[in-house]
């Protein structure tokens, strides 16, 4: 998997706790699967390995998903949004993405 260049690393804005917000999304049904962060080393790790690997702040650690669950989240593609301060995940998921048992995290309806 290739490594981030400096030209791309330069494009990428993350926050002053130097992470970014991440959409998984299943890459072939487009089905938005969880939100997660990503620091640079997840993200490094990410492209090294091509299994999605994030940043937990409740843990304070990275987090390879699909480590404890099974549930793993193959990366497909990583887009960078148009100001550079999210990204994209596409994703094959294996089993629910969610902690809860459920296929995504958006499962609660606010209105």
């Amino acid at each position: 998997m290739p490594a981030i260049s400096p030209e791309t690393l330069k494009e990428i804005r993350f926050d002053e706790q130097g992470l970014i917000p991440v959409i998984a999304q299943q890459h072939d049904t487009g089905e938005v699967l969880m939100m997660a962060w990503m620091n640079l080393e997840s993200l490094t790790q990410t492209l090294a390995t091509g299994r999605m690997v994030y940043w937990s702040r409740s843990r304070n650690e990275l987090w390879r998903k699909g480590d404890t669950s099974g549930h793993i989240q193959i990366m497909k593609s990583l887009l960078l949004d148009c100001d550079g301060d999210a990204i994209l995940a596409k994703v094959d998921q294996t089993g629910p993405a969610c902690h809860t048992g459920k296929r995504n995290c958006f499962f609660r309806t606010l209105n």
